[in-house]
């Protein structure tokens, strides 16, 4: 993993403007970058946590130019004070990303449950949990992450969401509507069909769910089985062997009767223009999500 970054990527990791990180730097000394044999200047690890430390304070109304005379241990300490508050759920989201840093699964897991009995399991989800994994991605570009990490934190999240279904209490009238949840061929990226699954078992639906890499065929087989009212899917990564459009209208020609609910960033990155069949509702977050049903 990578433990150079320019200031560019301090911006990606850290949410402030290179602009503001460079005033902060020249004014206040708030960083101190190193540089490379080739006078290059780069920071480290040290400074991307010291960095999250002050953008909390500062964003807890603390004035930079006071944050700059407080030691090292004493912006620590001054932060630690906001993370275990927990009266903003955005402070929780640097929280998350300082346990990712420092490989503190205790804490990961103490941050993640205490938001739950503070902000609510959704709240916790819709406002720290999913705004964390895309920051991810940041850290991913930018060399912080390796692959093993990124499952290691997944896989203790994608616990914390099971519990959270398997915890639902909700009873199911007769006469609920049913829905059915999948994920297209050599698609992987589970978490936010667990989430709307999670959301629709709250509301006392009928619930089926396939879970990762269902053909489209083997999906026409279930669904006539079933019989749902709804299917569900998100697609995030590139369909296999065929366009987004070939992929609506195969669904469509081969289950016609369900309404289809379909998000994912396919629908709103693809280069083609998204052909719609009838039946089919794109949702493009989980609040959309929770108007359609």
């Amino acid at each position: 993993m990578s433990s150079k970054y320019s200031i560019k990527d301090l911006e990606r990791l850290t949410g402030i403007k290179a602009h503001t990180l460079r005033i902060w730097e020249q004014r206040y000394e708030i960083l101190q970058p190193k540089r490379t044999d080739t006078n290059i200047r780069y920071y480290n690890n040290d400074d991307v946590k010291r960095i999250l430390n002050i953008s909390l304070l500062n964003n807890n109304g603390y004035k930079i130019s006071n944050i700059a005379k407080l030691s090292e241990p004493e912006i620590f300490n001054e932060a630690e004070k906001y993370l275990n508050n927990y009266k903003k759920e955005s402070d929780q989201i640097d929280n998350l990303v300082l346990c990712l840093m420092e490989m503190n699964e205790d804490k990961f897991e103490r941050t993640i449950n205490t938001s739950v009995i503070k902000f609510g399991f959704e709240n916790t989800f819709e406002k720290i949990i999913f705004p964390f994994m895309r920051h991810l991605g940041n850290m991913w570009q930018v060399g912080m992450l390796n692959p093993a990490q990124e499952h290691f934190i997944s896989n203790l999240i994608r616990q914390k969401l099971i519990v959270g279904i398997d915890n639902i209490k909700t009873p199911i009238s007769s006469d609920a509507k049913s829905f059915l949840f999948f994920l297209p061929s050599q698609e992987l990226h589970e978490m936010g069909l667990l989430y709307t699954y999670y959301l629709t078992k709250m509301k006392g639906y009928k619930c089926a769910y396939l879970g990762q890499s269902v053909p489209v065929n083997d999906l026409a087989d279930l669904a006539d089985l079933i019989k749902p009212d709804f299917i569900v899917t998100i697609l995030t990564a590139n369909l296999p062997d065929t366009e987004l459009n070939t992929f609506l209208k195969d669904c469509s020609e081969k289950i016609n009767k369900p309404t289809f609910l379909v998000s994912g960033r396919l629908f709103f990155c693809s280069n083609e223009k998204v052909e719609l069949p009838k039946k089919f509702k794109i949702f493009e977050d989980f609040q959309d999500f929770k108007k359609l049903i």
